[in-house]
């Protein structure tokens, strides 16, 4: 119960002001003239301003509310190393037994996350989010249980937003040794085949430590070991890397783990690079004219990434005369510069409806197929001249082509079709229209009769004949297109056809685009979640492990988006190098920022929460000492007070907060008791003046 006096005026507070001022002055004056009874005369006027006042005893009936303590219990990633974990629950559980245990104290229990954000450990934006309902004068303290690697200390006890105690409990022990890479300098971008320089050093980091040691570095990439060096502790060291393809490149930097140290995944920093191609060279060789000679012109013209050479033979050797060379309007084919010297600097040959005309000496086919084999690409874009003596199957080519020609020409309209294989294959999977049945593009009318030897069938022909064939030879690939009208498809014929999309893939799969593997496994992060792809031209793939950075193994299980198309995903919180493996291939991905913040220092320390629990009258102390036994405080209530903490006990807040649930108001100046006192008074006052 809580009394007070309040006032509520029958009338404006100006008017009783003045009220107050008249009866001062006449009080005064009466005084001054010592009339007979002015002191009764000044109290009966009084009594009357108080009465217009309205006075009123007020009873609070008010109910006491709990105090809230916040135990924030630190679960990141680094208090997973030795026995923090286990440490970390005991002393949380006993905290909140011992809490649970004291009258008037309402406890949350607050777990702290790493976001995957390389923000680090944020136990105080855990604590605001948790508090965040709860009036400032509700709150009792907070007691967090953690390593003491805390990356989000407030800069002062004021920006906390309440006034209580912050108490800290670390777990760890004082004797801990670690090792760990810290990145100076990391590039982001790099062309393909170039070398890029990564900076960094090995810190050893506690008891028994310090720089000068000599330590073995190991340099992986994509998983593989590349290399292998000697570096000093403390010392920073420049290490080249090559970007040896497209897309991402993962490299690790691994040190040798020192002995005794509180954890190995520190030792291990990742530096993913991105690989950017120089522009793809193409060698594009026209033979007969053609209806669509200039389709593949225009397609590789509009792409920006490809730098094309393009020559259309019309003047076989046999038709040289007298003409001057300064007077020819076309320019003699530079053949061994092209297929002899300069044949490595292309990432991909095509030979449009070409015939051997005698142009290209037969040594010169020998350098494509050897151009082939050592990583080189060919696409042959025939017609007709693929099944007559000139043919290129004629040459030393033949024993890199995998479509044999019969010698006939299928010469009738038909609609290419999709083969099994081709529904599942990158390359031709999802091309707009292939649902329907005719697909929904023109028809074609020539298609050269062949034998496959070996390779995919993506497309078919009239009556199953081989249309698009696709082959590995060696380390280089080659592409048959066995029909001259996919220029129909460009014109719009009968509403044309998806001639860019097929086209284009086709050309990239030749010049070995990742994203057009048969058989890839692909792992990209879509916000929060891992999400793992596998293409694959099988009928069937098994479940997918991804390995975590502390170890931690997770089965994820795939379902067919496409057909050829995997997918399937798991939320991810850990920061680090993530490996996922589904027993064939592997692929690798880094999840949060390239040195986590996390890993930066992992040894367990009271020095960085000190300060602010000093700062609240809290204290900050381990929980087990080097060899010893679990050692949780006493926690004890008090009321305000400059310190909350002692020898072996820790100090909460009682606070006075209450909610009020009703209030009486008993009017002292109004009904009988105020006519009563009014009258009493002007009674006194007429009897003095009488006498």
């Amino acid at each position: 119960m809580v009394w007070s006096l309040s006032f509520d005026p029958l009338l404006p507070l100006w008017a009783l002001i003045a009220g107050a001022i008249v009866v001062v002055l006449l009080a005064g004056l009466t005084g001054f003239l010592r009339l007979r009874g002015w002191a009764l005369r000044a109290i009966t006027m009084a009594l009357l301003l108080l009465a217009l006042a309205n006075p009123a005893i007020e009873r609070e009936d008010r109910e006491p509310l709990s105090s809230v303590v916040a135990l924030v219990v630190d679960k990141s990633q680094s208090q997973r190393l030795a026995d923090r974990e286990t440490t970390t629950d005991a002393a949380a559980q006993e905290i909140q037994s011992r809490v649970e245990a004291l009258k008037g104290f309402d406890l949350r229990v607050l777990e702290s996350r790493n976001s995957g954000t390389g923000n680090g450990t944020e136990i105080f934006q855990t604590l605001t989010n948790g508090l965040a309902d709860v009036p400032p004068e509700r709150v009792g303290g907070a007691i967090i249980v953690t390593d003491g690697q805390i990356h989000d200390i407030p800069e002062s006890a004021g920006a906390l937003g309440f006034d209580a105690p912050v108490h800290g409990l670390i777990t760890g022990t004082s004797d801990e040794r670690d090792r760990r890479i810290v990145l100076e300098k990391a590039p982001r971008f790099g062309l393909v085949g170039s070398e890029q320089t990564v900076s960094l050093t090995v810190v050893d980091q506690g008891q028994g430590t310090g720089p000068g040691n000599q330590v073995r570095l190991t340099v992986k990439r994509d998983g593989d070991v590349v290399s292998e060096r000697v570096a000093r502790t403390g010392e920073k060291i420049d290490i080249p890397v090559e970007i040896a393809h497209g897309g991402d490149n993962i490299f690790e930097f691994e040190a040798d783990a020192l002995p005794d140290e509180l954890t190995t995944l520190n030792n291990r920093a990742v530096v993913t690079i991105d690989g950017i191609r120089e522009n793809l060279r193409v060698l594009l060789v026209s033979g007969s004219p053609h209806a669509g000679e200039r389709t593949w012109r225009n397609l590789l013209k509009s792409d920006a990434s490809v730098d094309l050479v393009h020559f259309t033979i019309l003047r076989p050797p046999e038709k040289q005369d007298g003409t001057p060379i300064n007077q020819l309007s076309l320019i003699a084919f530079p053949t061994r510069e092209l297929f002899s010297v300069k044949i490595d600097e292309f990432d991909l040959i095509i030979f449009d409806r070409y015939v051997r005309r005698g142009v290209l000496p037969m040594l010169y086919f020998d350098n494509i197929a050897r151009y082939v084999r050592d990583g080189g690409a060919v696409l042959l874009a025939g017609g007709p001249d693929y099944a007559e003596t000139g043919s290129l199957y004629r040459t030393p080519l033949a024993p890199i082509l995998p479509a044999r020609p019969t010698g006939a020409i299928l010469e009738q309209p038909f609609h290419a079709t999709l083969a099994r294989l081709g529904e599942r294959h990158p390359v031709t999977r999802g091309l707009p229209g292939s649902e329907q049945d005719p697909p929904a593009w023109s028809r074609w009318f020539r298609v050269v009769d062949t034998e496959l030897d070996a390779g995919h069938e993506l497309m078919s022909g009239p009556s199953d004949t081989p249309l698009l064939v696709l082959n590995r030879e060696g380390e280089g690939r080659v592409a048959m297109l066995l029909s001259d009208h996919v220029w129909l498809w460009a014109r719009g014929f009968e509403g044309g056809g998806p001639h860019v999309p097929l086209l284009r893939r086709l050309a990239h799969w030749l010049m070995q685009e990742p994203d057009l593997e048969e058989e890839a496994l692909n792992v990209s992060l879509r916000g929060p979640e891992l999400v793992v792809e596998r293409q694959t031209l099988g009928e069937e793939v098994g479940e997918v492990t991804v390995i975590s950075p502390t170890g931690d193994r997770t089965e994820i299980s795939m379902s067919e988006q496409d057909p050829g198309l995997w997918r399937g995903g798991m939320p991810v919180t850990e920061t680090g190098l993530h490996s996922v493996t589904d027993g064939e291939m592997s692929a690798l991905i880094h999840v949060g920022p390239q040195n986590p913040r996390e890993y930066t220092d992992v040894l367990s320390t009271t020095e960085v929460l000190a300060p602010i629990s000093e700062a609240t009258g809290g204290e900050t102390q381990r929980v087990r000492d080097v060899g010893g036994d679990l050692d949780v405080p006493r926690v004890v209530s008090m009321r305000q007070s400059a310190s909350y903490a002692g020898n072996g006990w820790i100090g909460l807040k009682t606070t006075e907060a209450s909610v009020l649930n009703g209030v009486d108001r008993y009017p002292l100046m109004i009904g009988l008791l105020g006519l009563a006192l009014l009258l009493g008074a002007l009674c006194v006052t007429w009897y003095r003046e009488g006498r």
